[in-house]
């Protein structure tokens, strides 16, 4: 009962905030963003390849259920900059809790996000993301194939050797296209922009 009477303060808080907001990628300030839901239902191994302009990053990721709203995970990786930048090592954990189921009044679903990351390129950065991400599965008529659609406004205030608060808004799609392999495709628009692309083995 809890989660649905949050469904519309949550609801008209997402609508206030995407407009005013841009939201941070995930914990390690690269362009990684949620579906609302996880795809797997024990544990999941993954994959991301992004451009977060100028440079690219590579991190993997290893995530675990906790219960059937609640997971969370680790994730690890290095960011180029390009030339005249020193690699950058990434680290981050985030966790997410599903809080609003749709209905026929209200067609999504969402949860919240929360993580914590550092990079370190000879000075670290801490980073605490908050987000709310918002979305709908819809499923593939006739094949077992799956696309999560969403949206993740995140409000990142930055510790240690950065300061102030990043705003980025995410957009995401997710393609389940077996019970084991998921592909997922992410975008940034903000103060941390860029695309992102990975792929996850589900267990």
């Amino acid at each position: 009962m809890l989660r649905r009477n949050l469904l519309a303060p949550l609801a008209a808080l997402v609508l206030v905030l995407i407009p005013a907001m841009s939201a941070l990628a995930q914990s390690t300030g690269v362009p990684v963003f949620q579906a609302p839901y996880r795809a797997f239902s024990k544990n999941e191994i993954s994959v991301f390849f992004t451009d977060p302009g100028p440079g690219y990053s590579l991190e993997g990721s290893y995530r675990v259920g906790f219960g059937p709203h609640w997971d969370g995970g680790v994730r690890g990786g290095f960011l180029d900059a390009g030339k005249g930048y020193k690699t950058a090592l990434l680290l981050g954990f985030d966790t997410r809790y599903r809080l609003v189921d749709h209905t026929e009044s209200f067609p999504l679903d969402g949860s919240l996000t929360l993580g914590l990351g550092f990079r370190n390129d000879g000075a670290t950065s801490g980073m605490l993301p908050i987000g709310f991400s918002m979305g709908r599965r819809f499923f593939v008529e006739g094949s077992s194939t799956s696309l999560v659609a969403y949206v993740q406004p995140t409000i990142t205030p930055m510790f240690a050797d950065a300061s102030g608060t990043a705003y980025t808004l995410g957009f995401g799609v997710d393609a389940r296209l077996t019970p084991r392999l998921d592909f997922r495709f992410s975008a940034g628009i903000g103060d941390l922009d860029g695309i992102g692309i990975g792929v996850a083995f589900l267990h």
